[in-house]
């Protein structure tokens, strides 16, 4: 039996996990949950991420506390990064991707690389918050920087003093060879990022290095192993699928973001994939992750905060059972639209776009929450077929993992819109997928995705939706009637 620290952080809170692992056996706890987020000082919105550190450290003192750990792991999500100078001291926050720094910042670099030529090489869906364009909009500072490392290496460079970068998060920078596997030192220098500021790349699985040994012995831990995982919280998720082998299976990875695709064993990067805004990010054991982002329920959770900072109470599943007794279908947005990027009043972003496509706004909560979740249910049926149709699979069943398998109407939702079985759960498979592959590293006897996955369908509980219809079709043509999508 092996137990391991997994710390798994996303864009709005933070979590370390401990799971044990043996024969026939998976089980997972929350030690320690932390908030995390946005903090805007003189007009930039940065993430606190040394408050992330110390939280990260009381969460692996508590789990060890707790029993005796093998092995630590961490994921987050991807694109952001800290600067470090030659000395490896951290050159000011790391900045959010939801700053507005980056506006305007695709248009000139694709004027310099093509997208045509950006996608040949990265396989990247353009987004405006990708790091490339992060680090073009602050090219001065760059020259004083030696490293720049994605945010669970850096976390994992405090912890051990070894710098490098994942493959599965270094993927989703736009500054990665998505069929050579390396840096994209070319690409990089002609944008003006210096080749220098790229670590060595390292494979999920890899061991990082040990515990420094001032923090082992501040936090009264054995100079443990830390071990890279899927470091992009979304490649640590789509390890925990509980797919069946050789099924044709789609995913969503649900949470603030909902990453919606399939995985495919080599990048798919024709002009339609272009066309359509999908990505080709790195999976484990060389899988690719084919896949767009959709925006998910950030919209939802914006929704409920704008609420709360007017001081009208809403509680989730308050507003969700309104949400279910509400007319389906009665009005739906683009989900994917970049009015609903940014932190604001999403309620008035809704009914601003449903007035911009001829709809009737929704006129009370329940019917506004079932807006957004009939939306990000339109949303998934549109990118699960696209996905099918550009890698010329057929999918039998969706999977939905993460904390959005706990929203019973967005799953049942999704099985209607999508027209196939959805299946739900795990709602902690990110740290699963990290636990595991620290696990297979630290000789669990876990040899590949297969035994990984087995491992979940027989451990963690599951639970299914069937389709039971609606007209999905017309809702689509609402938003797009010349059939065109996004």
């Amino acid at each position: 039996m092996k137990r391991l620290a997994a710390v798994d952080l996303g864009a709005s809170s933070g979590r370390v996990m401990a799971g044990s692992v043996g024969p026939g056996q998976l089980e997972i706890e929350e030690v320690r949950r932390f908030p995390n987020g946005a903090v805007r000082a003189a007009g930039t919105l940065y993430w606190d991420v040394l408050g992330l550190h110390r939280e990260i450290l009381a969460g692996l003192g508590q789990a060890h506390r707790a029993g005796p750990l093998d092995g630590i792991g961490i994921d987050s999500w991807a694109v952001d990064y800290g600067l470090l100078d030659a000395r490896g001291n951290l050159l000011g926050n790391p900045v959010h991707y939801r700053d507005a720094r980056t506006e305007g910042v695709l248009e000139r670099v694709v004027r310099t690389v093509p997208e045509r030529e950006l996608f040949d090489v990265t396989g990247l869906q353009q987004l405006p918050f990708n790091t490339l364009y992060q680090l073009v909009s602050e090219k001065d500072r760059l020259a004083t920087a030696s490293t720049l490392l994605l945010i669970p290496d850096l976390l994992a460079y405090w912890l051990t003093g070894q710098a490098g970068a994942e493959h599965t998060n270094a993927s989703t920078t736009q500054l990665y060879d998505v069929r050579a596997r390396t840096w994209a030192t070319g690409l990089a220098g002609r944008v003006g990022v210096p080749a220098r500021l790229l670590p060595p790349l390292r494979e999920p699985g890899e061991r990082i290095g040990t515990l420094l040994p001032d923090l082992a012995a501040e936090l009264a831990l054995p100079e443990l192993p830390v071990v890279a995982v899927g470091s992009h919280d979304t490649a640590s998720a789509v390890v925990a699928v509980p797919a069946e082998p050789g099924a044709n299976f789609a995913y969503i990875s649900s949470g603030t973001w909902s990453l919606v695709g399939l995985e495919l064993d080599a990048p798919e990067l024709g002009d339609a994939a272009l066309a359509a805004n999908f990505t080709n990010e790195g999976g484990v054991d060389g899988t690719i992750r084919f896949l767009r982002n959709v925006m998910g329920l950030w919209v939802l959770t914006e929704t409920l905060r704008t609420w709360s900072a007017r001081d009208e109470r809403a509680e989730l599943a308050e507003v969700l059972a309104e949400a279910a007794a509400a007319p389906p279908l009665g009005a739906v947005v683009d989900v994917d639209a970049p009015a609903f990027l940014p932190p604001g009043d999403m309620p008035a972003r809704i009914a601003a776009a449903c007035r911009e496509t001829g709809q009737r706004p929704p006129a009370t909560r329940g019917e506004l929450v079932r807006c957004i979740v009939d939306s990000l249910a339109l949303a998934y049926r549109r990118t699960v077929r696209q996905a099918a149709r550009l890698a010329g699979r057929t999918v039998d069943v969706v999977h939905i993992v993460g904390g959005g398998a706990h929203n019973t109407l967005l799953c049942q939702l999704t099985a209607d819109a999508c027209e196939v079985p959805v299946l739900a759960g795990p709602v902690e498979a990110a740290a699963l997928g990290n636990v595991l592959v620290q696990a297979r590293t630290l000789g669990a006897g876990l040899p590949d995705l297969a035994a990984m996955r087995e491992l979940i369908r027989r451990t963690q509980p599951l639970r299914r939706y069937t389709p039971s219809g609606g007209d999905w079709a017309a809702a689509e043509a609402r938003l797009h009637p010349a059939g065109v999508s996004r």
